[in-house]
């Protein structure tokens, strides 16, 4: 059963996970993927420094336009070629931006990805 709050806590709390940490762009706005170069990043793409994703690698980040400092969606992604899962969180995103990384993640038959977007108010 999900406590009747969650949604009210985890988006503070996602705010707090990156508030003060190093966000690290590796695959800027534009760029090509490293093992697919046909597939171009729409926005920044990077990781949180200092962290730690499932894959051993610092936790994934997209980084949006708004420049406010809030976790303002996530996308849990699966991929059959590398065989892995993970939450990729959205940085300051907006609606449009978080609508190209859904589409990102679901571009090709073997990755899928469902869009969690933070709700008003919250």
């Amino acid at each position: 059963m999900v406590p009747a709050d969650l949604p009210d806590r985890f988006w503070p709390f996602a705010d707090a996970f990156v508030a003060g940490v190093k966000l690290v762009i590796d695959r800027p706005r534009g760029s090509a993927h490293p093992r697919f170069p046909q597939i171009t990043y729409p926005l920044d793409y990077g990781y949180l420094d200092g962290t730690r994703a499932i894959d051993g690698d610092g936790v994934d980040v997209w980084r949006g336009s708004l420049g406010a400092g809030r976790v303002t969606g996530v996308v849990a992604s699966l991929d059959l070629t590398k065989r892995d899962g993970e939450l990729k969180l959205l940085l300051d995103c907006t609606a449009a931006e978080m609508d190209l990384i859904n589409d990102f993640h679901n571009q090709a038959e073997w990755v899928a990805g469902v869009l969690i977007t933070r709700p008003a108010g919250v």
